[in-house]
């Protein structure tokens, strides 16, 4: 990922916009989901605001239960050209599948909590 060349972002400013840690940034960059960010001649790493959007999305989808290896995924079917239109639309739409398994089963989750805070008085 390149910075613009008006204003680069340091890994700090980066994180805390994003609302992770400066080690869960360096820990994304070693796992893939971010791209070795281009260094200042100072060896500092400069950020372009893409990058917050990303974690920020990272941190959404883990939130939500997310792998990180399906997170990858996800991000992949964003940002890759060279992914062929019925591969990315079969991959979306798997992934759109699981996401409904996930919601059905938080779902089936959610009823048997509320049976069992009805049937207990909280008492005893």
């Amino acid at each position: 990922m390149r910075p613009s060349p008006e204003k680069p972002l340091t890994i700090g400013v980066v994180a805390c916009r994003a609302g992770v840690g400066v080690e869960t940034v360096r820990f994304y960059e070693r796992q893939g989901l971010l791209e070795e960010p281009a260094r200042r001649q100072s060896g500092y790493r400069a950020y372009d605001e893409a990058v917050v959007a990303r974690l920020r999305f990272i941190r959404r989808a883990k939130d939500l239960g997310f792998t990180l290896r399906e997170i990858k995924e996800l991000l992949s079917l964003r940002h890759d050209p060279a992914t062929p239109a019925g591969d990315l639309k079969r991959r979306a739409e798997e992934k759109l599948a699981d996401i409904d398994a996930k919601i059905q089963l938080l779902q089936q989750m959610k009823k048997a909590l509320l049976k069992l805070t009805c049937a207990c008085s909280g008492r005893g």
